[in-house]
């Protein structure tokens, strides 16, 4: 699928900015880019249009051999996080081009892509909201209880998608029409009304809508 640009950063965290008329704006300030093109990808070489970003430098020692081969062809130094963002038509980028934050403006609306927070193995009434039973006469032991899964001999087995315990958060997930309110160069920050996902130094994708 296609994506317009977008730049790579780090979620600092929350903080609220005061507009021009006194209105407090919950904001997340995000430390995006310098990212550098480390690769250009092409219809006719590859199979599609994708132009591939990196962000935070590393140091030799900590890349591998057939990694460093890669960045030496663009001759951008070593990175420890590298994104593709495929592009609808022939990449008009070289290697070695940076984006950086001054690509948005304040007023743009943007999506951002993270891992959201991990949380663990859960059961049920967290990971899926579930009443339980109740607290009073009738119950013994089955409070938090699962429940009943399916049938015995017809169907014979759980059906895929049953709602259960098991792993929740650490998924990828995007969050639409989020809205620009600031833009500081100097400080590759970049500043986004509302909430974005991931924690804490969380790596985030921020792409135009």
């Amino acid at each position: 699928m296609a994506e317009k640009m977008g730049i790579l950063g780090r979620k600092l965290g929350m903080t609220r900015i005061f507009a021009d008329n006194g209105v407090v704006v919950p904001v997340t300030v995000i430390e995006a880019g310098p990212c550098p093109v480390t690769q250009i990808k092409t219809n006719e070489k590859d199979g599609y249009n994708a132009v591939q970003i990196g962000l935070t430098p590393a140091r030799e020692k900590h890349v591998s051999k057939p990694m460093r081969g890669h960045f030496a062809k663009a001759g951008t130094g070593f990175f420890r996080h590298l994104r593709e963002i495929r592009l609808a038509g022939a990449p008009e980028y070289q290697p070695g081009q940076n984006f950086t934050v001054e690509m948005f403006a304040a007023g743009e609306v943007v999506k951002v892509t993270g891992a959201s927070i991990g949380k663990g193995y859960q059961g049920r009434m967290r990971r899926w909201n579930f009443a339980g039973s109740k607290d009073s006469h009738g119950c013994e032991k089955v409070h938090r209880n699962n429940g009943s899964i399916g049938n015995n001999t017809l169907p014979g087995h759980v059906f895929k998608g049953r709602k259960m315990a098991g792993h929740w958060g650490n998924e990828t997930v995007t969050e639409m029409g989020l809205l620009i309110v600031g833009v500081r160069p100097a400080d590759n920050v970049i500043l986004v009304k509302g909430s974005v996902p991931g924690p804490k130094n969380g790596l985030v994708l921020i792409r135009k809508q």
